[in-house]
């Protein structure tokens, strides 16, 4: 039986800029109405991101099967020879020459306040992107364009491949029925603390109400834990305590690979966001989404000192 995992999400640049100031100082409420700003930027940083190239990374940490499921530009290349130089399957990540991959240009100040431009570039055509005929044994649809999204939830639904709904930054992009829609086709609905809310509001049902539809809810609370809705009851996963807080960018998608890691080995729901819960542990403790760099036995090693599991 297959242990491959079908990660439909944007793939994407992050480029980062650090500005040695504090933007208060520059942009005056009295002249917002005419900004014109420049800041000067000395320290730089460019990432591999993308929620499915970030979810792909980590499960490969984990000795998982990904196959990350995405829309790129021409200029990819490099993306793409980083993940198949990791063992990551780049089978389904289509490369568009005439469009940019996915780009997401942030400044941030010394208050750790941000400026964020986001250019969708090929996610645009990410429902073009047929996983028809694939073999999976779980699926996820994270964050990507909104048809791109419902396009994946349905095929992966018509070949009865369960999968994850993963709402993160796409949230401004469904309404109540959207959302409603596509818990109707997934199988487990993970959110933060804030975004579930947001669904809880959205859709008129709590998550307890929602899971009762589902197979689970996983809502991640930071360094309170995570919550799991299943079977009717609720059950807290507790936190696991990082060596440094430096990045919280990617926790998420860190998050999602342990849950599937452990639903692909046949886990507890339960264990999997146990493991999930070590995953964000460990990449919160560096900069950037793809740069933490622990070994398999590493991550044993927290599982095992913080919940007694072991990999397998």
């Amino acid at each position: 039986m297959t242990d491959k995992v079908l990660i439909c999400g944007s793939i994407a640049f992050d480029t980062i800029a650090v500005f040695e100031g504090h933007f208060k100082d520059h942009i005056l409420s009295n002249g917002i109405q005419s900004l014109s700003v420049s800041f000067f930027v000395p320290t730089l940083r460019k990432d591999y991101g993308g929620c499915a190239g970030n979810i792909a990374y980590n499960l490969r940490l984990l000795g998982g099967n990904p196959v990350p499921v995405g829309t790129v530009g021409a200029d990819a290349a490099d993306y793409i020879a980083y993940m198949q130089g990791l063992g990551i399957d780049t089978s389904m990540v289509r490369m568009l020459p005439d469009m940019y991959t996915p780009q997401c240009f942030i400044t941030t100040d010394l208050d750790n306040n941000q400026i964020a431009s986001f250019h969708p570039g090929a996610m645009e055509r990410s429902a073009d992107n047929d996983l028809t005929g694939c073999e999976a044994a779980w699926g996820i649809v994270a964050p990507d364009a909104k048809d791109g999204m419902f396009a994946h939830a349905g095929r992966l639904k018509a070949q009865a491949i369960p999968f994850v709904f993963d709402l993160g930054q796409a949230m401004p992009l469904f309404n109540g029925e959207d959302l409603n829609q596509m818990l109707e086709l997934a199988d487990i609905f993970t959110a933060n603390d804030y975004e579930a809310s947001v669904v809880e509001q959205r859709t008129g049902r709590s998550m307890q109400e929602i899971a009762g539809t589902l197979r689970a809810v996983v809502v991640t609370r930071g360094a309170e834990g995570a919550t799991l809705y299943a079977d009717g009851t609720e059950t807290h996963i507790d936190a696991v305590t990082a060596e440094q807080v430096v990045d919280p960018t990617g926790c998420g998608d860190a998050h999602r690979a342990g849950l599937l890691y452990g639903l692909t080995k046949n886990w507890s729901l339960a264990d999997s966001c146990r493991l999930a819960n070590v995953m964000g542990s460990l990449k919160i403790a560096s900069k950037g989404p793809q740069n933490h760099r622990p070994t398999r036995g590493d991550i044993n090693a927290v599982l095992n000192d913080n919940f007694g599991l072991s990999l397998p």
